[in-house]
């Protein structure tokens, strides 16, 4: 080796040199001639045997010219595996982050080299050099490693929500509730979201109601009741927050379920408010449900739902058995017929309730037959208690008689008499038929023909005279009809020929 030694120097081939230098054990001319040679084989042959000799200084020299190709950064990293020198090989990657030329393998070599033998740098190494990561690589290693945190941070980042979630849900120690929360509602499978409402139930109860604050404008509510309902009654109960939030849309599961949950806590007045508030539900099942209810309360709002959906028989006969006779009274006349509030009067008088069968007959005034309230009171002795009504209905009747006595009576004479005197000026042509007067065809009345023309077929207003000798064909009036003297004002009429109308004013 020392001859061939000579022999390179002299013809300047310095990747021969290099290994004559290798097996003459003189490594820092062998890293000399390397730098001399400037290519991959040869950074490589004088590294590995560096590394061999414990030279790790002047492995780390050749190594870091090797690993800028990505094609051979493999073999650097079994090389050094084998070998074991598994921190030598971290700081030559190390090292190699501070390269121009450095390429994504290194980056991604490195995270793997973490999450083997450094795990607490794997996630700040994972935040630092997300962009330069190959990220299935990494996420496969940190997997293998069980590395969940660093895993979920990397499906994070690169928008894989539907992995990320995945993996928190199936791995305990990766799970962080607020980045559970920021990706369940990027998840591309809407499936994703119903298995983490069963996730939060078994394991995270306490925080079901903020997860379903975040997802509630995205999942099916009916589908979330049922699954809810599959885990168990207490699962209700964690619910119920949710449920109220979103019964606002009126949906009948969701109503169903907190009308479950009133009547389990016994607490009838948020049940009433809901059942007025919010109508989609059974009505028949929870008032069948109700009506053995052992409180008072709920047994009154079982006979309420009845009154709300329109049977009368069954609120009423409720409200009879516990005695609620004001809830009666009001069923009865909410049903506005006549049959059910006789019942109910016939009902108050066989139990000698008086002052009932008085409130129902006040309550339900418009729907009672006179007859009917008359027939009890005598037969049950409760005339005091029907006056009332009776004195009302008396005076109701004697007003609608007046008012139709009012419409239906006839004008009087004056009033007959001046619509008589009105027509005949009309029939006379004072006025044509559009009440408007005429002065034309000379000096006759508007509408009158003139002197010696009659109108055949046309009845006369007045009878004949002699004054103007009588009436021919037509109107036969003389010729100076027109009532105006010649020489201005109003002409007397002639004796005998007056107007004839009454309260006209004789002419003086």
């Amino acid at each position: 080796y020392r001859a061939a030694k000579i022999l390179f120097i002299n013809i300047n081939n310095n990747s021969k040199l290099a290994l004559c230098h290798i097996h003459l054990e003189e490594y820092r001319e062998a890293v000399k001639a390397a730098t001399e040679a400037n290519n991959v084989s040869t950074w490589k042959h004088v590294c590995f045997a560096c590394l061999r000799a414990e030279e790790f200084r002047l492995a780390a020299i050749c190594g870091l010219e090797v690993i800028k190709f990505p094609d051979h950064v493999d073999e650097v990293v079994t090389y050094y595996s084998d070998l074991g020198h598994f921190t030598h090989l971290i700081s030559l990657f190390e090292q190699g982050l501070g390269l121009e030329d450095a390429h994504i393998g290194i980056f991604t070599e490195l995270g793997i080299l973490y999450t083997k033998h450094e795990h607490e740098k794997v996630t700040d190494h994972c935040k630092v050099f997300f962009s330069k990561l190959n990220v299935s690589k990494v996420v496969k290693a940190c997997e293998r490693a069980r590395l969940f945190s660093p895993a979920v941070y990397l499906y994070v980042a690169d928008k894989q929500y539907d992995s990320a979630i995945k993996v928190m849900m199936e791995r305990a120690p990766a799970f962080v509730h607020d980045i559970f929360l920021d990706a369940i509602v990027k998840v591309r499978n809407n499936e994703v979201m119903y298995k983490a409402v069963g996730f939060y139930l078994t394991m995270h109860p306490t925080l079901f109601s903020r997860l379903m604050e975040v997802v509630a404008s995205v999942v099916d509510h009916a589908r979330v009741v049922n699954q809810v309902r599959r885990t168990g009654d207490w699962a209700l109960q964690v619910a119920q927050p949710y449920l109220k939030q979103v019964q606002n849309e009126n949906l009948s599961a969701v109503n169903e379920a907190l009308n479950e949950l009133y009547v389990e806590d016994e607490d009838y007045e948020a049940l009433r408010s809901s059942i007025d508030s919010f109508n989609n539900y059974n009505p028949i099942a929870i008032a069948s449900k109700l009506a053995t209810h052992e409180l008072l309360e709920f047994r009154r709002i079982s006979s309420y739902v009845y009154r709300k959906n329109k049977k009368w028989s069954l609120s009423i006969e409720l409200s009879k058995n516990d005695k609620m006779w004001k809830d009666s009274v009001d069923t009865a006349n909410e049903s506005e017929d006549a049959e059910i509030i006789e019942n109910l009067l016939r009902y108050f008088c066989e139990a000698n309730e008086k002052e009932c069968f008085a409130a129902g007959l006040y309550t339900c005034y418009s729907h009672v037959s006179p007859d009917v309230a008359l027939e009890l009171g005598w037969v049950n002795g409760y005339h005091h208690f029907i006056m009332p009504f009776l004195i009302q209905n008396f005076r109701q009747t004697h007003l609608r008689l007046d008012k139709l006595e009012t419409k239906t009576a006839e004008p009087d004479d004056d009033e007959a008499v001046e619509n008589t005197i009105a027509e005949s000026y009309m029939q006379i042509g004072g006025m044509g038929g559009s009440g408007v007067l005429m002065l034309e065809n000379g000096g006759g009345m508007g509408g009158m023909p003139a002197p010696g023309m009659g109108v055949p077929g046309m009845p006369a207003p007045f009878p004949a005279s002699p004054m103007n000798g009588g009436m021919g064909g037509g109107m036969g009036l003389s010729p100076d009809m027109s009532g105006f003297a010649p020489n201005g004002g109003m002409q007397a009429p002639a004796e005998g020929y007056g107007m004839g109308v009454p309260g006209m004013m004789p002419a003086m």
